[in-house]
């Protein structure tokens, strides 16, 4: 990899605790650079969440490292002359602004995307909110669980008796996030072609209704709206969880040709013989008797010993891990997803942390460095001013 794609590019970052925090992750482990600015004194409010209280009380939890390696730390504080004016002189030489406040919330503090724009017309302005910067519910306050309710996911997440469910992580912080970096990469690339900066209104609660795919748009084409169903597929039949002999297992024989090569392997080809299960629309229909008889031949081995030998025949197949277990898989490993970086203060421990999936040229993405500490970078201003202020003057020279 002769450089990572968002090399050379300077983003401006007071985003807190996850959908932000998490887009600029992303172009960090592109290639840009990042520089967390900061409430003095306090900073990110992820800086205290996670599991480990000695570390939330450092200002290291858990939540932060894990999206914040890579950047900057500086603290400013927007209501202050001088640190507004210092805040002037980083927007003059961003490439994008990234912020998740309440919709307005920037614009109150004396900067709205008009000034904005006239300090940098280069800009790409990113603003992240559950539910947009206008419309009646943009001045609600949104978490996680909010948007997901709103959203619909809760309605169809677990079974008739157990539903309404929240999805175990934050989907919604989590794909406003991707929505976000998606966003900005498209803006950066019409800039390139423009040269004009564009201000960009991510909502977490549109992003989240764009990612349920079927389960939306069946409803919008269809009028059939989705139901829980646990851990089977509405699309397929037998595609689910099943029993193996030491726990459950993950089938998706969701093509015709995949069934009858799971029928064959676990020895009941005559399931192929009966009218219910004959084709798709009919194991939909008789789904329950199907997933029985399956259950009571799938028990004749292990999760593992399934894993091994439907795969090979063309059933995707696998056992359902505890995230212990899933960060430790051999494939992994293989292409490292994985990294270790020094934990922040401290260069005699390392930390974990994932990459996002991508292989540039062969070369996975991984974090630059560790998730700073509170303003370790606000001594370096005015090297930092000095830096993207030649920038500036060589791109418009």
């Amino acid at each position: 990899m002769q450089g990572r794609p968002l090399d050379g590019i300077r983003v401006l970052d007071l985003t807190n605790v996850l959908a932000g925090p998490y887009c600029s992750y992303h172009l960090m482990l592109l290639g840009a650079e990042v520089v967390k600015v900061e409430t003095p004194g306090r900073g990110d409010l992820a800086r205290h969440l996670g599991p480990d209280a000695t570390l939330n009380r450092a200002g290291v939890g858990a939540s932060f490292l894990a999206q914040n390696a890579g950047k900057k730390s500086i603290e400013l504080n927007l209501k202050d002359d001088a640190d507004q004016h210092t805040f002037e002189q980083l927007v003059t030489g961003a490439d994008v602004l990234l912020e998740n406040f309440r919709a307005g919330v920037l614009a109150r503090m004396g900067f709205p995307w008009a000034r904005l724009r006239s300090l940098n017309p280069a800009l790409v302005y990113c603003a992240i909110s559950g539910f947009g910067q206008t419309g009646p519910m943009s001045q609600a306050p949104a978490y996680d669980q909010i948007v997901q309710g709103l959203a619909g996911m809760m309605s169809i997440t677990g079974t008739p008796e157990t539903a309404p469910l929240r999805v175990g992580f934050p989907i919604a912080d989590t794909v406003g996030g991707l929505m976000a970096a998606l966003s900005i990469t498209a803006a950066l690339a019409a800039r390139a072609r423009t040269g004009e900066g564009t201000f960009l209104d991510v909502s977490m609660l549109e992003a989240s209704l764009s990612s349920m795919g079927w389960a939306v748009s069946n409803y919008l084409v269809s009028g059939v709206p989705p139901e829980p169903m646990g851990d089977q597929n509405a699309t397929a039949a037998p595609s689910g969880t099943f029993d193996a002999a030491d726990g459950p297992l993950n089938i998706a024989a969701n093509r015709q040709e995949q069934f009858e090569t799971l029928c064959r392997l676990v020895g009941r080809e005559d399931l192929l013989l009966d009218q219910r299960f004959a084709e798709r629309e009919a194991r939909k229909a008789h789904r329950e008797s199907l997933n029985a008889e399956l259950n009571a031949a799938l028990r004749a081995r292990t999760a593992r010993e399934w894993e091994k030998i439907l795969p090979a025949a063309g059933v995707p197949a696998a056992r359902i891990l505890t995230v212990p277990q899933a960060v430790e898989v051999e494939q992994l490993a293989h292409r490292g997803f994985l990294t270790e970086v020094p934990f922040p203060g401290d260069e005699q421990r390392t930390v974990r942390m994932t990459g996002n999936g991508v292989l540039v040229d062969g070369e996975p993405l991984t974090p630059t460095g560790p998730a700073p500490l509170l303003g370790a970078d606000t001594a370096r201003i005015p090297e930092l001013l000095a830096a993207w202020g030649a920038r500036t003057a060589e791109a418009t020279s």
